[in-house]
């Protein structure tokens, strides 16, 4: 495979990476399970507009809620070897801006700030063999078999007395395992499977003093893409996620969600070093989790040592 068209397909790939907005509404991207040559980077800076129950928290529901969220996330990935697979390493930090109203209060306004921060490290134990770009140009892609975790911290702003807030007030823990299978003439079709859970710790200071817990959020996800060419590829996205019920003050809220996500994807390398992403999600079928229609535009800068 020529040199050029293999830093494309890098940077596609590179550009397959997720982002903590109720617009992904707890996806994670297809082909993000892909091998990409070792010394890769991506900035990535992105834009999301959201319109639901949720604020920037997509796991809890604001009752009576009709909310619009819009997001700036900036976020950084570098991929490296160890031990002869490769892996990677992203943070992401979003900024955003939330307004809306809340049924039966006086609630109509809007809040500014930062949301919560998060940090992923994931790596391939089957079909990702560690490679630098030079090597890259002899690699056949195959199915991949991977794993990742994903940490969101607390550092959004937040405000106990307020129901309006970007941050969550509590730390989140996703272990996620993929399967990615990629068929047809010149594998131009993939097939990307996904089982994770959301963990989370307690918010102890839940509209002031009261004590928030909830259960581990599991999800199903699978993910069906074409590539047109090395440097254009569209996808549908699925996700079903169930349980996640909630407790305040250890009184049930009796809220176990199942929740059915639908999105699309179109992801566009313009050159080895710039990629656009264009993604739509909605919620089609929500028992107590948010109901949402969400769009996002991402831009990817993709570096390494060849280019």
């Amino acid at each position: 495979m020529r040199a050029t068209t293999r830093l494309l397909v890098a940077c596609a790939t590179a550009a397959s990476v997720h982002f903590p907005a109720p617009a992904r509404a707890q996806f994670n991207d297809p082909r993000s399970y892909e091998n990409t040559a070792v010394g890769t980077n991506q900035l990535e800076l992105s834009y999301v507009y959201v319109h639901g129950t949720a604020s920037i928290d997509p796991s809890l529901v604001v009752a009576g809620a009709s909310l619009n969220l819009s997001q700036v996330t900036i976020d950084y990935t570098r991929y490296f070897g160890l031990l002869g697979h490769a892996m990677w390493v992203e943070a992401a930090l979003p900024v955003a801006g939330l307004g809306g109203s809340i049924d039966g209060t006086n609630i109509h306004g809007l809040t500014t700030g930062t949301g919560d921060s998060s940090y992923a490290i994931a790596t391939l134990f089957k079909g990702g063999q560690a490679l630098s770009a030079e090597q890259f140009d002899d690699y056949k892609p195959g199915t991949t078999f991977g794993a990742s975790v994903t940490i969101t911290a607390p550092t959004g702003s937040y405000r106990s007395d307020s129901l309006l807030n970007l941050g969550s007030d509590r730390w989140s823990f996703k272990p996620e395992i993929a399967l990615s299978y990629p068929f047809g003439r010149e594998q131009q079709w993939q097939i990307d499977a996904y089982a994770n859970v959301y963990f989370y710790t307690d918010n102890t200071t839940y509209r002031g003093r009261e004590v928030l817990r909830q259960e581990p959020l599991p999800g199903l996800e699978g993910h069906i893409s074409y590539a047109f060419s090395d440097n254009l590829w569209v996808a549908l996205d699925t996700r079903y996620s169930f349980r996640g019920s909630t407790s305040v003050d250890d009184v049930s809220q009796d809220d176990s969600q199942r929740n059915f996500i639908l999105g699309s994807e179109m992801s566009l390398a313009l050159n080895p070093r710039h990629s656009l992403v264009f993604e739509v999600a909605k919620a089609v079928a929500h028992v107590n989790g948010p109901a949402f229609v969400g769009f996002a535009v991402k831009y990817d800068y993709t570096w390494n040592k060849r280019q």
